[in-house]
């Protein structure tokens, strides 16, 4: 491993399969991490293993062979647990899901082999299938416990992982449209990444759809399954010419299981007409993460490109205030950032008011709109003498959690020790 200090790191967490990479600045690249020494293998089974003997826990391959060779306790849906919030029984111990969620995070971050990981991290970026209030809430409490603090590490979800893979290779790559088929067994999906306007240019997937295949037989006669796998190839075939069409793309991404280059013969030489480049790999996404963590900390090449995640809020949230003592408009929330990211707080004094007026803007939509929250039970005190403190976190992609407490005015006016919270869809 070349690098040992200001570590870019990327993390796949995937619900079979995860991944850890990281960025190498002397070969300008991400570089997977191989999870046995002096191999190819860059996949650990996303799974946990509670050594009662050693009284800890270990991951991925090891955790396969500690489970059925030691008698270890086996963890083996680590990613439906950590979309939940009910503790896990395990032994004779009581876990929450972001705690073993840590310890597998923990488990990948040895395999750099850097001493004192945390510190020398700049930034770790982990990316999951989705991101849904749950499980975005265990991921920071995961990476809190290990010592990250919030702007040491970053979430995403696969769509904005692809948005930065792509976005980070060559221009020629992607300067047309690039279409992504994600196979997961027996279906396939397709979604087109494609660029609109300028300044900044605005980067969306779109779903074109999916389909079933044949399924590949592996226990019948060699005729039979040769047969299913030209069948399965035809399918293939199909959806192809139905998803591209004749638009032009400059490449072609191929994810997931269930995709092999000895099966889908007719398939390949369609998906390679046009001068199209064809991909095929199962690091996509730790790459991705990686390289959205260099673009955001270092580069920042991308800063003309706007990718349009599902999850981003899409309001501007602000106060009318006088700072310095003149009126100014003071922004809390900007809109184009991903919900799990979006939070803002500051301290204000009241000036003739018992309430609190958010200034509203949202994107696509004319003109503002004010929302005010009310006080109840505020203190009565003279004009100027309230102090307050004021946080804004979104808990969902339209949801905004307000959180107002009474701070007081020094020894004059103690605290009251109030709080106000309300969760507000702008």
């Amino acid at each position: 491993m070349n690098e040992i200090r200001d570590l870019i790191i990327g993390i796949d967490f995937g619900k079979e399969y995860s991944q850890i990479c990281y960025y190498d600045r002397k070969g300008d690249e991400p570089r997977s991490v191989s999870m046995k020494v002096g191999s190819e293998q860059f996949e650990a089974p996303t799974l946990l293993c509670h050594r009662g003997e050693h009284k800890d826990y270990c991951v991925g391959l090891e955790a396969e062979y500690f489970a059925r060779d030691r008698g270890g306790i086996l963890i083996d849906s680590l990613y439906d647990l950590c979309r939940k919030e009910e503790a896990v029984q395990v032994g004779t111990e009581t876990k929450q899901p972001w705690e073993l969620l840590a310890v597998f995070l923990k488990g990948m971050l040895k395999f750099l082999g850097v001493m004192d990981v945390v510190k020398n991290t700049k930034c770790l970026v982990i990316t999951a299938q989705e991101l849904d209030q749950v499980q975005v809430s265990n991921f920071q409490r995961a990476c809190q416990a290990l010592g990250f603090l919030e702007d040491k590490y970053l979430l995403l979800d696969y769509g904005e992982s692809f948005f930065y893979y792509i976005m980070t290779q060559k221009r020629e790559t992607w300067n047309r449209s690039v279409g992504w088929y994600d196979f997961n067994g027996d279906r396939v999906q397709f979604r087109k990444l494609v660029m609109q306007g300028g300044g900044p240019v605005l980067v969306q997937l779109e779903d074109l759809g999916e389909c079933s295949l044949t399924a590949l037989l592996t226990e019948e006669a060699e005729a039979s399954r040769e047969k299913a796998a030209l069948h399965r190839d035809s399918d293939f075939l199909t959806f192809i010419q139905k998803t591209l069409g004749t638009d032009l793309y400059s490449s072609i991404q191929i994810t997931g299981k269930g995709f092999d280059p000895k099966w889908a013969k007719q398939s390949v030489r369609l998906l390679c007409q046009q001068r199209r480049k064809v991909y095929f790999g199962n690091n996509l996404f730790a790459k991705g993460a990686c390289g959205a963590g260099k673009e955001k900390t270092e580069d920042r090449n991308l800063k003309g490109y706007r990718y349009l995640s599902p999850s981003l809020v899409l309001t501007d949230v602000g106060m009318e205030m006088r700072v310095m003592g003149s009126p100014t408009y003071y922004p809390l929330i900007h809109a184009g950032v991903n919900w799990y990211e979006c939070k803002a707080g500051c301290e204000l004094i009241l000036d003739d008011t018992k309430e609190l007026v958010f200034v509203v803007s949202t994107m696509g939509q004319e003109g503002k709109k004010r929302i005010s929250m009310g006080l109840p039970g505020l203190p009565v005190r003279p004009n100027k003498t309230t102090r307050l403190s004021l946080e804004l976190q979104y808990i969902s992609k339209d949801l905004c959690r307000i959180t107002v407490k009474d701070l007081g005015f020094g020894e004059m006016y103690p605290s009251s020790g109030k709080v106000w919270k309300d969760s507000v869809k702008w």
